[in-house]
């Protein structure tokens, strides 16, 4: 959850809130276009943020934010090939003072120009990891890996080394080796976020972070705040991985003493092929022990909405057919610009594994 001040969250959930958005638009030529929310078409703009698919929880995931919106501007669209898009939510206050939260960074991938407006598609800085790797054999810790893929790829690193170290297995050594099937800078980092037991994210300033799971809820939300709710009738929680041996061929099995829940599929790591079957196990278990925290609720809900929360963040639901006792885990948020915004938590009710998602 971005950083506001209680103000802010008093003043989000409130009946009567006073806000308006902003932006601007960088071209690589470096000249840049201001526009405000009377430059924005009604109803058209979004933000899409996702850490996992519709239908399960992931490991290592580097899914990119997408930005759409409709703007009254005479820009040139040909001038907005990968142009920057920095956007910002403004909430006034009764005192006339008001609290700015920025809503993200993107590169415009399409420009098309009607007679009036400009409808632009954009994503976040993920997109700059698809580029083709040339690293065929290497060694280092998660950070010295994480150091490589941002330098090579222009993306900073939110993180510093001890922030890595901290999590699970950042202090090992890792290896790759020549012989695997690793194409592009994405694809390393989602195998170096995954034996973290992390997810990928980049946050509202461009930068690249890893974010564990977690189980303490940020907010809580209120019926009246919601404008439709589904939630399942099932928890979502992990008590065992599977992850494939490339030198046996066997998919080998780790669990936590009481083995009642689901599986997660790591399927074939890289990053985990080489070294003692003791190093192999450490690092697996201690990534059981990361997704282990995972207890959560799915649920699909609509909201009057609260720009401070991002995927990953924990929520309680309050009131109607919602159970206060559990808690849920936001893995997909679409905000609409000017109006309501949509949060999910995805649904699974079978063991499955993860896979690498581009967008």
């Amino acid at each position: 959850m971005y950083a506001v001040s209680d103000d802010f969250l008093t003043a989000i959930e409130s009946n009567s809130r006073n806000y308006y958005w902003t932006g601007t638009i960088t071209t690589t030529g470096g000249t840049e276009y201001g526009f405000t929310n009377e430059d924005i078409v009604k109803g058209s703009g979004y933000i899409t943020r996702s850490c996992c698919g519709s239908s399960e929880i992931e490991l290592g995931s580097v899914y990119a934010a997408e930005l759409g919106i409709s703007l009254y501007t005479t820009v040139d669209r040909y001038s907005l090939d990968e142009a920057v898009v920095k956007l910002y939510f403004h909430l006034q206050y009764e005192d006339g003072t008001e609290e700015v939260v920025p809503m993200g960074v993107f590169e415009v991938s399409e420009a098309n120009r009607n007679i009036k407006t400009i409808e632009i598609t954009a994503y976040d800085y993920m997109l700059r990891f698809d580029k083709d790797l040339n690293i065929e054999a290497s060694s280092g810790t998660a950070y010295n890996f994480l150091t490589v893929i941002c330098n090579s790829c222009k993306v900073e690193l939110a993180q510093t080394q001890a922030e890595i170290n901290a999590l699970p297995n950042g202090k090992e050594t890792l290896a790759i080796y020549s012989d695997n099937d690793i194409e592009t800078y994405r694809d390393l980092l989602y195998y170096v976020a995954q034996v973290l037991g992390c997810v990928c994210q980049i946050d509202r300033f461009g930068k690249l972070v890893l974010i564990p799971y977690g189980n303490t809820a940020v907010r809580t939300v209120e019926q009246k705040h919601r404008y439709s709710s589904t939630y399942s009738d099932f928890v979502t929680r992990y008590t065992a991985i599977s992850s494939t041996n490339m030198i046996t061929e066997t998919a080998e099995y780790y669990a936590l003493e009481t083995d009642d829940g689901l599986t997660m599929n790591l399927e074939t790591n890289p990053l985990l092929q080489f070294g003692l079957q003791t190093t192999r196990a450490r690092l697996l278990n201690r990534i059981l022990d990361a997704i282990s925290v995972v207890e959560y609720v799915p649920f699909d809900s609509d909201t009057i909405g609260n720009p401070a929360l991002d995927p990953m963040d924990c929520l309680v639901f309050r009131g109607g057919h919602a159970d206060e006792t559990k808690i849920s885990c936001i893995t997909s948020i679409t905000y609409k610009i000017n109006g309501k915004h949509s949060l999910k938590c995805g649904e699974e009710s079978k063991a499955c594994g993860s896979q690498k998602q581009k967008r």
